[in-house]
């Protein structure tokens, strides 16, 4: 958290001066703005704090207390009145006593593996909210980018119907379309400029959102991904073979499985479960303690002053006769054990499928974003021939508005595309918890496949 205070106030710094917001920067303002985190700090500090309790509790135990007593009585006997003045009856004492378990079975050992357990899964449950974070941003981040570019093309779109709609007019005025072709201008004009009012709504959301997750008030520009980076991993998944998809989830599950924190949790917790058996077979160990020093230092008018010094070894404990109660607490507590293997198989197996799914998205995406530019390059060049038409009065219409129409509809195609690869990837680095997003480009490329 300390490291995330400082980023972010650089951060903040750069964003002031340069006006401008990049995805780096995005993720730390999201960090140091995530309240989930800022509990897990507070979970990790606590579970540290009684982590030390358990520490302390192997040490010497040293105890001190005292005592003091005031008494005034008055007796009626053989017809005479006896008084007991309080002086007489004053006594005060003080007692320091250090004491030390010598065996109790090793539940304390259990007892500080199972402290260091809870904080471990504490942290797991952190640093996994920590990437859910970076995945959050990165997605707000992105929408922001291409709700701006929908807005655009929305816009462009928006022109094109209008110049369609003037020409149009000027050519049902002199008699050379119907009135089915000029109301068809109109209600296409009309259609694309409430194109346009939505995707002016999509994108005013979409900053929300990010401004909600940064926790800043104004939103700056926004840097501009580059997608020349990721040239190289788009040629390589969009012709990747079976073999080499094969190889490529090999390779994820492993790293995967290493650095996974919710299967890491799960790992935890059936540790948890296995220490929790042991302590309870310790039940019916006896605890022995031995007093190294223990002092008394007291004061009373019958014996003045008076001291004492003592030390021994203590035997203490339970031993239960009633053994059919531990050996059901056992056998709960093997249950717990094999109920923790469970939920390790079930969270591998999740970390598996989704895995799978996600690679799945990505090798599909990265298809999708190269036959989408091819597609917006054909349609561009069609409708650049309808327009050159539509102004030799060779083309309809109709013709227009559909090579308009199929235009737009594969330029916004292609955006998600692109985006939803960008997600992708960010879903793949959250599963593999990579801090280094270099390291997942270099391992998508294919290299040692």
């Amino acid at each position: 958290m300390k490291k995330i205070f400082l980023a972010v106030c650089l951060t903040i710094a750069a964003t002031l001066y340069a006006q401008t917001l990049n995805l780096e920067e995005a993720r730390s303002l999201a960090l140091a703005a995530s309240r989930s985190l800022a509990k897990y700090d507070l979970a990790l500090q606590n579970s540290a704090l009684d982590e030390k309790s358990q520490f302390y509790s192997m040490l010497p135990s040293v105890q001190a207390n005292y005592n003091a007593s005031l008494t005034y009585s008055m007796s009626y006997l053989n017809d005479k009145w006896k008084f007991e003045y309080p002086f007489n009856t004053f006594s005060t004492g003080a007692r320091l006593s250090v004491t030390q378990k010598i065996f109790e079975g090793g539940k304390s050992f259990v007892q500080k593996a199972l402290s260091s357990i809870a904080t471990e899964s504490v942290r797991q449950s952190a640093m996994e909210e920590y990437f859910n974070v970076l995945d959050s941003v990165d997605n707000a981040y992105y929408s922001v980018l291409e709700a701006a570019k929908n807005l655009t093309v929305a816009e462009s779109s928006l022109q094109t119907a209008a110049l369609s709609l003037s020409m149009a007019e000027i050519r049902q005025a002199s008699g050379m379309i119907n009135q089915g072709d000029y109301l068809k201008s109109l209600a296409d004009k009309e259609s694309r400029e409430n194109n346009r009012n939505q995707a002016r709504r999509n994108y005013a959301l979409a900053q929300a959102k990010l401004k909600s997750l940064i926790g800043l008030e104004e939103l700056p520009a926004l840097e501009q991904v580059n997608f020349d980076s990721y040239e190289n991993v788009l040629a390589f998944l969009s012709g990747i073979t079976d073999e080499q998809a094969d190889a490529l989830y090999d390779r994820f599950l492993a790293l995967s499985i290493q650095s996974n924190h919710s299967l890491a949790r799960a790992a935890l917790a059936s540790q948890r479960a296995e220490k929790n058996l042991s302590l309870t077979k310790r039940d019916s160990i006896p605890t022995i303690s031995a007093t190294l020093f223990s002092t008394d230092l007291s004061w009373s008018p019958e014996r003045k002053f008076h001291s004492g010094t003592s030390g021994g070894i203590y035997l203490s404990g339970n031993i239960p006769l009633d053994f059919w109660v531990l050996n059901n607490r056992i056998e709960k507590s093997k249950i717990a054990v094999n109920s923790a293997a469970l939920d390790y198989i079930s969270a591998e197996k999740s970390l598996e499928a989704e895995l799978q799914s996600a690679l799945i998205g990505v090798f599909a995406q990265a298809g999708s974003v190269l036959s989408s530019r091819r597609a917006l390059q054909y349609a561009e060049k069609h409708l650049e021939y309808v327009v050159e038409r539509y102004r030799l009065s060779q083309s309809s219409v109709s013709d227009l508005s559909d090579a308009s129409a199929l235009e737009t509809s594969n330029r916004l195609q292609l955006l998600r595309s692109e985006y939803s690869f960008l997600q992708s990837i960010s879903k793949l680095r959250s599963l593999g918890a990579f801090e280094d997003e270099e390291k997942l480009i270099t391992i998508l490329t294919g290299e040692s496949l």
